[in-house]
């Protein structure tokens, strides 16, 4: 008897590997990938602004550069931590949970700005976080993408045809939902087991915590930067409307996206703070 094809269903409450995934580590994965587009144009906006030359070739370079600056600096200020006396493993560990949500957002904030600057408006807030956890997962999360879409056409996905464009705005939105499921299940599994490893390696001692953390998030960074280049292509030879550097005061908007662009610095900025507590609590008598 020939088996029944198996239908594109939506994974929430369960996953293709058996067992459902937390509702709070759902939700918390959602806020950190939930960036919204005026702050994503605001973004861009502020680049343009500092580079009013820079062609759309150039202002991704900047983005590729600032992304992977700010996710190395990040992982290598929680891992120096774990060096400085007074601060244990424990609170160590708890300054790589807000340099994790910081790579999150630093993620996102990256993967809608390359996509507004190729033309493609992302809105939906679910196209949106889809976008994101493809590109950080590479070539497993474009496989994903083009298989649904294959399923979803009848047949096979031209090879010109590239998935950024196909998550953002292509795919039917009845099929986003069963893609965002798959992808999340993916994801939060492939987090678990390879961020809680990085975890620990902040939390050595002796300095070495602050190279397995930099170096660490800097490889998943480049990564994501390949996926972004596969996802999108070679770059517009002209801007789209929307992103002219306006020059006037920083709006609501602009802070917004500094806000996101600054989350990663949060936690190396935590570190001198965390110091001087542990300090003066075990040298009272020196203040």
């Amino acid at each position: 008897m020939a088996r029944k094809p198996t239908p594109i269903v939506s994974v929430t409450g369960g996953t293709p590997g058996g067992g459902a995934l937390p509702n709070g580590l759902t939700k918390g994965i959602d806020t950190f990938l939930a960036v919204h587009r005026p702050a994503v144009i605001a973004h861009i906006r502020g680049i343009r602004k500092r580079n009013p030359g820079a062609s759309p070739a150039d202002l991704i370079d900047v983005l590729e550069r600032r992304y992977l600056a700010a996710v190395t600096t990040g992982g290598a200020a929680v891992g120096a931590s774990g060096v400085v006396p007074g601060i244990g493993t424990a609170a160590t560990l708890a300054l790589s949970g807000v340099e994790t949500a910081g790579f999150l957002e630093a993620s996102a904030l990256f993967a809608q700005s390359v996509s507004e600057v190729h033309g493609i408006a992302v809105e939906d807030p679910e196209r949106a976080r889809a976008l994101v956890m493809a590109m950080m997962l590479g070539h497993e999360g474009s496989d994903l993408v083009r298989q649904l879409a294959a399923q979803v056409s009848g047949g096979g996905v031209a090879r010109n045809a590239y998935w950024g464009e196909l998550v953002a705005n292509s795919l039917p939105r009845a099929i986003m939902g069963p893609l965002t499921d798959r992808l999340k299940s993916t994801f939060i599994r492939q987090f678990a087991s390879r961020g809680g490893a990085s975890l620990l390696g902040k939390a050595i001692p002796f300095g070495v915590g602050a190279v397995i953390g930099g170096v660490g998030n800097r490889i998943v960074g480049r990564k994501v930067v390949r996926s972004s280049r596969l996802a999108f292509g070679e770059p517009p030879r002209e801007f789209p409307p929307g992103l002219e550097a306006v020059i006037r005061d920083v709006t609501v908007r602009e802070a917004a996206g500094q806000r996101v662009a600054g989350a990663i610095t949060g936690a190396k900025n935590a570190v001198p703070r965390v110091v001087p507590a542990r300090l003066r609590r075990k040298n009272p008598t020196r203040e």
